[in-house]
């Protein structure tokens, strides 16, 4: 278990470098087709501080976005108290809690690090679940607070948004820019330039997902070994898989967030799911249900 929590962050610190490299990549693609090398550079340092202002901005966004709002112990003191009990079994601090009016049934957590964690539940996640299934459930979210996976999808969610926002920029200034001046650029080149900054976003989104995927498995094993009863876990699961439903408001952006795919099925968002299916997140708690 210990070992797979491991390999867990030193996947995520190699999807981060390769965040890097792709960002890198346009800067140098950039700098090519203009022949300043010094444009790399200020590519690297503009999406640095995109990617800050996103880490400190960005679970303010996702609680708007989702529509969240925020209760005290009077006001659903069943959840409350299961938020409570959890952050004082993991000693870490209570987190804001936030409720959705949705019937779906679903769940998130975000923020920068403990300190300034928000885990929210679905008014239907809350109506669905017996105690047992909604503290799993819950186990799960704080799951991703204790080993700062909101921090990791803060910041993978900034390094997506900055690449995305770079390659658009890129397009317009070699197709809109000004073509007055000499450019040399080698067509072979430009072609190359065009295809690194076409791709980037694409493989931006799948990295994310690659983060998020694992960071799901790693919420599901700490939650399970949290309240030591991973059958729980697994019963929610299979709710999930037997009558889940879409959120009412979604958003490809904050996706990664919850506790489920909370996008309307097709094709494309099980191409590009940012989770892993139900079914295989349910066959690792039942297999693995003796090593919690």
């Amino acid at each position: 278990m210990y070992k797979a929590i491991a390999a867990n962050k030193r996947n995520t610190l190699f999807i981060m470098a390769v965040f890097v490299a792709v960002i890198s990549a346009i800067g140098w693609a950039v700098s090519y087709y203009f022949g300043n090398t010094s444009i790399t550079y200020i590519v690297i340092a503009g999406a640095a501080l995109y990617v800050v202002l996103q880490y400190f901005l960005a679970s303010k966004l996702a609680v708007a976005m989702t529509g969240a709002v925020q209760i005290e112990k009077r006001d659903n003191p069943r959840l409350y108290r299961i938020v409570e009990n959890l952050a004082i079994t993991l000693g870490v601090p209570t987190p804001k809690v936030y409720i959705i009016d949705d019937p779906a049934f679903n769940a998130f957590a975000t923020g920068r690090d403990p300190q300034h964690a928000i885990v929210a539940a679905t008014t239907g996640l809350i109506e669905v679940m017996d105690d047992n299934e909604l503290e799993a459930v819950m186990a799960h979210e704080m799951g991703h607070v204790q080993n700062y996976d909101i921090r990791v999808s803060m910041i993978v969610f900034g390094l997506v948004s900055a690449i995305g926002l770079l390659s658009d920029i890129v397009l317009r200034m070699m197709f809109f820019g000004d073509n007055r001046r000499e450019n040399n650029t080698q067509p072979i080149v430009l072609i190359i330039g065009l295809v690194v900054v076409i791709l980037a976003p694409i493989v931006a989104v799948i990295i994310q997902m690659a983060v998020s995927r694992q960071r799901e498995y790693l919420a599901d094993a700490s939650g399970a070994m949290t309240t030591r009863h991973p059958e729980a876990l697994a019963t929610a699961l299979e709710k999930l898989q037997q009558n889940g439903r879409p959120m009412k408001r979604q958003s490809t952006t904050t996706a990664h967030l919850f506790f489920s795919n909370p996008l309307k099925p097709g094709f494309f968002s099980k191409l590009f799911s940012s989770h892993p299916p139900l079914a295989d997140r349910i066959a690792r708690l039942r297999a693995n249900a003796n090593k919690f």
